[in-house]
């Protein structure tokens, strides 16, 4: 074989491996988009069934990494949608709610409901009229206060990533949130129950139970009827009212 020839076929087999190469990362683009498109319709559930006390049972949409199980954390999202620490530990529902005013000042709003939890501090933001504005979470570490991860983020219409969409007639009464959410706990957390559901811009929250004691929190979505349970509060130890 001479040199010539030897050559071309060095140059051929050279750009078989990068055409193999080209469609190797062609098809991990594909199958990633493919996945983004599968969780985004299961994290949204944008179904539109026959009636939102009926057929709809949304995915429940929890997780590690932002909305993760571990203690609250607020370096992440300060600025638009928290206030920085202040440095001083906050071991108090009285101290969870003077931070939480400080965001709330900033909105023209006031502190409704505190609760204490194993991984920090929740509590409510209501408007003038003690409508539910968003929910926020109090670091205990630092003081620091965000916009809760999850629903309050993700869901709210005028607090939170999508403030300024234009809101919908809720299709998802606070009554249909309930049989939803009772639904959804009698296939994923036995044993619990809904309590009422609050009103937010674009969702309801409730307060999960065990008995008659507070168990948890989670979120129905207004239009769709998806359901979030709020995995990383931890245990419930205490609660506060306005």
């Amino acid at each position: 074989m001479t040199r010539a020839r030897i050559a071309v076929l060095a140059v051929l087999f050279a750009a078989l491996a990068a055409l193999a190469a080209l469609a190797a990362t062609a098809a991990l683009a594909a199958t990633a988009a493919l996945a983004a498109t599968v969780t985004g319709a299961a994290w949204a559930s944008g179904r539109t069934p026959s009636g939102p006390a009926g057929t709809m049972m949304a995915a429940s949409c929890h997780g590690t990494g932002m909305m993760g199980d571990g203690a609250y954390g607020s370096g992440m999202m300060a600025g638009s949608y928290g206030v920085a620490g202040d440095g001083r530990r906050v071991d108090s529902l009285a101290g969870a709610r003077q931070r939480a005013q400080v965001l709330a000042d900033r909105w023209g709003l006031r502190v409704g409901e505190v609760m204490s939890f194993a991984n920090g501090f929740y509590a409510e933001l209501l408007t003038s009229d003690r409508q539910g504005a968003t929910e926020v979470l109090i670091d205990p570490a630092n003081g620091g206060v965000t916009v809760e991860y999850g629903p309050a983020m993700m869901w709210n219409v005028s607090y939170g990533m999508r403030s300024g969409a234009v809101a919908a007639s809720p299709r998802v009464s606070a009554a249909d949130a309930v049989t939803v959410a009772q639904r959804w706990l009698g296939e994923q957390r036995l044993g619990l129950t809904a309590d009422n559901a609050e009103q937010f811009p674009g969702y309801y929250t409730l307060h999960t139970l065990r008995g008659a004691a507070i168990a948890g929190m989670m979120s129905v979505n207004a239009s769709t009827g998806a359901v979030w349970y709020h995995t990383w509060h931890g245990q419930f130890i205490a609660m506060s009212e306005e």
